[in-house]
């Protein structure tokens, strides 16, 4: 199924600047990575020593994924770079803050997700995602390269995942969230075989445990824990159903009905969608 450019979201950095002069680390990283990079082109011009042109056109598609990748590593190195300088000045932290430009929290946030906007923006143009797995992991985020996050919008600081995790189209991973004049940051840890549903929105401070799901165009709290092994639905979200997806003995549960329409259709509806939980 075709999914829209602007869906592929990836890793997500906020437009919110508190001042318009942080713009310049942004130029800054545009400049110097174009700068460094056409040295490669100078270099391959240089190395044709028999009929230019049409080496040069033989290679070009060659060359400009080589370059392509070369953009993105240079802008990755520049900013690891400028992340530790301003993060020796002020380091990330949690906690509640107000929204002022005065405060410090609010205006290095400002900086360091200015400083992470080229890296994301490059490496998510590629088709393949495992460049946003790098990129992610050379923010501090935790992920695997197993996980597939690319279809929403993720936050690239303090977010933990674990393994086997599927976030589903436009939904919304946050470690910070603005609300009236508060500045909100949360670690949000996601665990092991997690599924979050297309239209979503996790909060900062979000726990959600292993196995569990948040439904489609479901919304949870500022540090809500979501239990293991529940399904939760909602805005906000609230139990609704044991999840048994990932149960001992699925395959076979599946395979008996295989060969009958209608059976496999009323075991589905018995185990994924009748609710069967009298406590809730």
């Amino acid at each position: 199924m075709s999914v829209p450019a602007y869906l592929k979201a990836g890793p997500f950095t906020s437009n919110v600047l508190v001042k318009k002069k942080y713009l310049i680390f942004y130029l800054f990283q545009i400049w110097i990575s174009i700068f460094v990079i056409q040295f490669e082109f100078w270099w391959y011009w240089n190395l044709l020593y028999y009929n230019k042109f049409i080496h040069f056109i033989i290679f070009l598609p060659l060359l400009i994924f080589v370059i392509y990748i070369s953009l993105l590593f240079v802008s990755l190195f520049f900013t690891k770079i400028l992340l530790i300088i301003v993060n020796l000045f002020h380091k990330p932290r949690e906690g509640v803050f107000l929204r002022t430009p005065s405060n410090k929290d609010y205006r290095y946030w400002s900086i360091r997700n200015t400083i992470k906007k080229w890296p994301a923006w490059i490496a998510h143009k590629f088709p393949l995602p495992f460049l946003d797995n790098i990129c992610f992991k050379l923010f501090g985020v935790k992920t695997q390269f197993s996980n597939s996050l690319f279809e929403g919008w993720v936050d690239t600081e303090f977010i933990e995942f674990g393994k086997n995790v599927v976030v589903g189209q436009a939904s919304v991973i946050q470690s910070a969230v603005i609300i009236g004049n508060l500045f909100i940051i949360r670690k949000t840890i996601i665990e092991d075989n997690v599924r979050i549903g297309a239209h979503s929105v996790v909060m900062p401070g979000t726990h959600m445990k292993k196995d569990s799901v948040l439904a489609a165009s479901s919304l949870t709290t500022v540090g809500q824990e979501l239990e293991e092994g529940w399904v939760y639905l909602g805005a906000p979200a609230k139990k609704y159903k044991r999840d048994v997806f990932f149960e001992d003995g699925l395959e076979e549960i599946i395979a008996e009905q295989e060969h009958d329409i209608e059976e496999l259709r009323k075991k589905y509806k018995e185990l994924y969608t009748r609710r069967k939980d009298k406590q809730v």
